[in-house]
């Protein structure tokens, strides 16, 4: 039967699953590779082999596009009422306000194109090709379905292919695949459900060659690559609306709604019941719009998130994205991967195990400092497979940068650490031949002169072939015994489920000296010396943070392209997983639906073998249970999820442009413990968001409030616009942004996150709010008239209302510092100096309105006397106590509902 045409194949074919030649037959080729001619030809019928060029939006559009948002709306209104009333100063700055949000929006418009970029940069710009029988060099772009080329190290794959033949080749695949190791590459084909990083007879587009050399018939080009399916998905995934963003956008719809009916209604009943005269009605109508539009609210929101910006930066935290500071405060679940950024990405032997006796290794990554237990002295067993691992191995260290690296395999690294740990010296030893390691084989086999004069033929790989070759295990005093098959059988399976690689060693009787070596001399009767655990240990650092996470209410999910056994070990060792965890791979996720894995997704702790579609499904499902997520990565195959995700998190360090153009947040350190300080900053900067909110809102509803009972009721106005604008500028000026700056509250990372439904402003803050705005429009209004009744001006009334309305709001300004706790206690006084700095310049600003003479016909202002000042701050201190009153009954109805609940 012929085989079905494989011309053009999409990534997910089945080029994997079936032997080379068949695959050449299907795709019309042979290892001679194609003609000039065909080339050509399929070049013209395919397209080059590119990702496609975007399209480059048109600047002015996406500026403009940023303006259509209901607070900008508000803000737009606020200012072109600001400039009816003739505060153009005012106006101007609304109007600033407005460009520079537009101005953000459009650099954050660019981040989606700058990561496809980033993907682009990936792809190998040559190739070698052999056409027409000869190897050349040309450029990737016109590689085609059937050309054949060859890989060598430090070579950038050019396109998806099928191995034709490979000699010890490894790739680096972990942009891709999420793969820690290099990845062994053969030419035998693996099952069709294989994923993507165990097609080990395939390279792929964007990977990159660390050793070996290999042929390949290329199989997908362009867009049908992997590397071009992400491009595919990156350019299909929208970031999601931030909690942050969801919640003003329907506070300002609401808010905006109510302010044009109330001033709306104003304007009806002053004309049609109180006869008002328009003059009078109209800068009155327009003085409670102003004095009701929160207009310095975004700002307010800006350079709180700008100084989160700043504090996270010197927690090794860059925000590229703004609102992303205080999404972070509302995390419930983080999606990690685990190679580098739970784990140290140094492998280290953990564990030993001779045919006499199990030593562990003690220190981490590639330092050669820890102790082997127990004592090695006179253990000739554990001598024998340690100069075995040191011997048989192509890896060295350099001590570099105040650390140790290795150069070669990081595996082989971790057995020359090893080495180095048990006091071995490779002086006196010398190699005579290698059989170097193949995918196939799964071992690497040298003959070494030993110090001593003597050769042998040293063996080490995966387990399974050494034991294969092997008739007896070595002892404790140097002799042998018959090897028991059984109990190393046993021995490799238990070191497996502990997440462990596992290799062996065996080494050859005294043999004869020469300078080659045949596999078939040792093919049976090796010496077992023993088998060796090696595993890249968890961040202690990364521990403790996971610990937080938990105490603070948040998931933390483990989900990697590593292998299901690692990954579920170093999940439980880290206490991301229990011990009755489960696992499910990428091919679990995709036999489900996506209702299914909404089911699922919130119990699962640990995802092994994912492609990137997978993380997406993964964190989309997370998203469909509500949940705010945040998920991390370092390849270009994590891009479309960290878009996906409410906050992308990417690897300054190990991560690509690709991850991190797509990120909203780097880690300049790739720690994940960076992610705990992130998260308390989030935390704390929507505290002081809601502080800043739930301060300004009681302010400007006052001054809002004080202007409609007048025109509803009928009396003299307290307040003129102008000295509404007076309020709103040194308000904005001062204490509105001391509460920007307040320290994290005691126990912020021992409560849950907020969840998602939740508003900004809860039912308790907005019953907070209309009793403070009670008490300071009562003040305003009692002032007014209890000046007026004494005998004042009208001038001296409204200045000594609007000295009221200032200090009552600086008095409810010390009760905003603590959302829930009270604030009658020394800890108020403490902790935040620019609150005493903003309080100083806000009397100082009073002062000037009451006193400077220039002041009083702009404002219409005239001093005061010490009684008004004395009274008006007695009133002041009691909204300061009355506030206070209404926090602490609201702190009795909340533990008499938590204690009804439980």
């Amino acid at each position: 039967m012929a085989a079905a045409p494989l011309e053009a194949p999409a990534p997910s074919s089945a080029a994997h699953s079936r032997a080379a030649d068949e695959v050449l037959a299907a795709l019309d080729a042979d290892e001679n590779g194609l003609s000039t001619a065909e080339a050509t030809r399929r070049l013209t019928a395919h397209g080059p082999n590119a990702l496609p060029p975007e399209r480059t939006p048109n600047p002015v559009l996406t500026f403009l596009r940023q303006f259509h948002d209901v607070l900008i709306y508000v803000l737009l209104a606020s200012a072109i009422v600001t400039f009816v009333v003739g505060d153009w100063i005012d106006a101007v700055v609304i109007l600033a306000v407005t460009v520079i949000n537009a101005i953000v929006g459009v650099v954050q418009a660019g981040r989606t194109q700058r990561a496809l970029d980033g993907i682009r940069a990936m792809l190998s710009l040559s190739a070698k090709a052999k056409r027409e029988g000869a190897w050349v060099n040309i450029d990737a772009a016109e590689l085609v379905t059937g050309d054949v080329v060859r890989v060598e190290p430090g070579d950038k794959v050019p396109a998806d292919a099928r191995l034709l033949g490979a000699s010890t080749l490894r790739l680096d695949e972990s942009a891709l695949t999420g793969e820690s190791l290099p990845t062994e590459k053969g030419t035998a084909p693996v099952p069709a459900a294989s994923g993507l990083g165990d097609r080990s007879d395939m390279v792929f587009s964007g990977t990159h060659v660390t050793a070996g050399d290999g042929t390949a018939v290329v199989t997908a080009t362009g867009l049908d690559t992997e590397i071009g399916r992400i491009h595919a998905l990156v350019t299909g995934t929208t970031s999601t609306a931030t909690p942050l963003t969801r919640q003003l956008d329907a506070f300002s719809k609401r808010i905006s709604l109510l302010i044009v009916a109330v001033a709306g209604v104003m304007l009806l009943v002053g004309r049609l019941l109180h006869d008002r005269d328009l003059a009078e009605l109209v800068p009155a109508t327009i003085g409670f719009a102003v004095a009701a539009i929160p207009e310095g609210l975004p700002a307010l929101i800006t350079i709180t998130l700008a100084l989160g910006v700043r504090q996270m930066a010197s927690h090794h935290a860059i925000v590229r994205k703004l609102t992303a500071v205080e999404t972070l405060g509302s995390v419930t679940t983080i999606c990690t991967d685990k190679t580098g950024t739970l784990t140290r990405n140094e492998m280290t032997v953990r564990t030993v195990v001779t045919g006499v006796d199990r030593y562990d290794v003690a220190g981490t990554g590639y330092a050669p400092e820890g102790a082997i237990t127990p004592d090695r002295a006179d253990h000739r067993d554990l001598d024998a497979l340690i100069e075995a691992f040191a011997l048989c191995n192509d890896a060295h260290l350099v001590e570099a940068d105040g650390g140790w690296q290795v150069v070669g395999d990081p595996t082989e690294g971790a057995l020359r650490t090893l080495a180095r740990k048990g006091g071995f010296d490779d002086d006196g030893f010398e190699r005579l031949a290698v059989v170097p390691f193949a995918a196939e084989a799964k071992y690497m086999a040298t003959r070494t002169r030993e110090a001593g004069g003597a050769t042998r033929i040293l063996l080490k790989g995966a387990p399974g072939a050494v034991l294969e070759r092997c008739s007896h295990e070595l002892q404790a005093d140097g002799s042998t015994a018959p090897l028991d098959r059984a109990r190393w059988a046993l021995i490799v399976d238990e070191l497996g489920a502990q997440g462990l690689r596992v290799l062996a060693a065996a080494r050859s009787h005294a043999t004869a000296e020469a300078t080659a070596l045949s596999e078939s001399e040792f093919a049976s009767d090796l010496v077992f010396l023993g088998v060796a655990g090696i595993l890249d240990p968890p961040r202690p650092e990364a521990v403790a943070a996971i610990r937080a996470m938990h105490s603070a209410g948040i998931r933390v999910t483990m989900i990697t392209g590593d292998h299901a056994g690692t990954a579920l070990a170093i999940a439980r060792e880290m206490r991301i997983a229990h011990a009755d965890s489960a696992v499910l791979t990428g091919d679990d996720v995709e036999a489900m639906t996506d209702e299914q894995l909404a089911t699922s997704a919130p119990t699962v702790d640990v995802y092994a073998r994912t492609s990137p579609e997978h993380k997406l499904r993964i964190v989309a499902a997370l998203q469909s249970r509500g949940e705010v997520v945040a998920m991390t990565g370092d390849g270009v195959n994590d891009a479309p999820a960290l878009r996906r995700a409410d906050i992308g998190v990417a690897m300054g360090i190990k991560g690509t442009e690709t991850t991190k153009e797509a990120a909203d947040i780097v880690l300049a350190d790739d720690d994940f413990a960076t992610i705990g300080h992130a998260v308390k900053e989030g935390r704390r900067i929507r505290d002081n968001l809601q502080k800043s909110i739930l301060f300004l809102l009681p302010t400007t509803s006052a001054q809002a409030l004080v202007l409609l009972l007048a025109v509803l009721i009928g009396f003299t106005l307290p307040l003129q616009a102008t000295q509404i604008l007076w309020v709103n500028l040194i308000t904005a000026i001062t204490l509105s942004l001391a509460l920007a700056t307040e320290p994290a509250e005691p126990g912020i990372m021992q409560r849950p996150p907020t969840r998602p439904g939740r508003g900004i402003l809860d039912r308790s803050y907005i019953g907070r709010i209309v009793w403070v705005t009670a008490l300071i429009t009562a003040a305003t209004i009692g002032v007014f008239f209890f000046e007026t009744g004494s005998g004042a001006t009208s001038a001296q009334a409204q200045t000594t209302a609007v000295t009221m309305l200032t200090l009552g709001q600086l008095a409810f300004l010390f009760s905003c510092r603590f959302l829930r706790a009270s604030s009658l206690r020394l800890a108020v006084l403490r902790g935040n100096r620019a609150i005493w700095i903003s309080s100083a310049t806000l009397l100082l600003l009073q002062l000037v309105f009451v006193y400077a003479p220039f002041m009083h016909p702009w404002f219409h202002s005239a001093p005061l006397g010490v009684r008004e000042w004395a009274y008006t701050a007695g009133i002041a201190a009691a909204i300061l106590l009355l506030a206070e009153a209404g926090k602490a009954i609201e702190r009795r109805l909340a533990s008499r509902s938590v204690a009804h609940a439980g």
